[in-house]
């Protein structure tokens, strides 16, 4: 999926990171800690004694019964399982005026998340597998300009294919995703290179508790291109597709309870 921001999140009882010292801190692990890391780091707090790191399951149940004081969550998905608990003091569900949402792509810790991989080798001296990576790529971004369009259609897709969510949540989900594509001003899926080297200069020096980083050495030179997706919006424009969304607005979204 293009990711022109991070979408990740940190729901919270204290309102900002520099309050999390002695604090217990979820965490799902994975690799899923540098933003973490990077933002207790900024905030002046050492992640290895001013917070209790707590293994985080996909979920907001750790926050929401207490046992931790910080969530990990996406914007489009736990971030809502939130909105879509009921709160017991008030019998009513929980509001976004309950919780401190510490965003990460604010706090200037936000990483580039998401990717299509391919060989740079077999792209550079195969033709064939260049272009089936050019149209694979414009096939996804086509993918996105139709969602972008038709939330509900898209969440019924998902929906039919079996989802453990239900609908609302779904909804969510998609409308949340929208908004951090769109607008897109050089054309969806166009990497945007101040995000990039902020991503690869915080794995180059957020280290996590055994002191390893996400990269040992500077990405090289050719890491960073739009050459593929250029060719592939190329592809779109001549299929009349639109691919900045300048005229994007998001929908409103209601949660019901449990998601359904």
């Amino acid at each position: 999926m293009p990711s022109l921001a991070s979408p990740r999140c940190r729901c919270s009882w204290p309102p900002v990171a520099a309050d999390f010292k002695g604090k217990k801190i979820g965490n799902w692990g994975f690799g899923n800690e540098f933003e973490i890391f990077a933002a207790l780091t900024k905030a002046g707090l050492d992640p290895a004694k001013d917070v209790t790191l707590v293994q985080q399951q996909f979920d907001m149940v750790g926050l929401l019964s207490g046992d931790i004081d910080a969530a990990e969550a996406m914007t489009y998905n736990e971030y809502a399982q939130v909105l879509e608990a009921v709160n017991p003091d008030t019998g009513a569900l929980y509001t976004a005026d309950d919780f401190n949402v510490v965003s990460y792509e604010e706090a200037g810790v936000g990483m580039l998340q998401d990717a299509i991989w391919a060989s740079g080798e077999r792209l550079a001296s195969d033709a064939a597998y260049a272009d089936t990576a050019v149209k694979f790529v414009a096939a996804s971004l086509q993918g996105w300009a139709y969602c972008r369009d038709n939330v509900e259609s898209c969440r019924d897709i998902v929906l039919s294919k079996g989802s453990k969510l239900g609908a609302s949540h779904q909804l969510w989900q998609m409308n949340e995703v929208n908004k951090l594509i769109w607008p897109a001003a050089n054309g969806v899926g166009f990497i945007d290179e101040a995000a990039w080297n902020r991503t690869a200069q915080l794995s180059l020096e957020t280290k996590n508790l055994e002191g390893g980083t996400v990269l040992t050495k500077a990405p090289d030179a050719e890491a960073y291109t739009n050459d593929i997706v250029t060719q592939a919006l190329e592809i779109l424009a001549g299929l009349g597709v639109d691919t900045s969304g300048s005229s994007y607005a998001p929908i409103e979204v209601t949660l019901n309870e449990g998601g359904n």
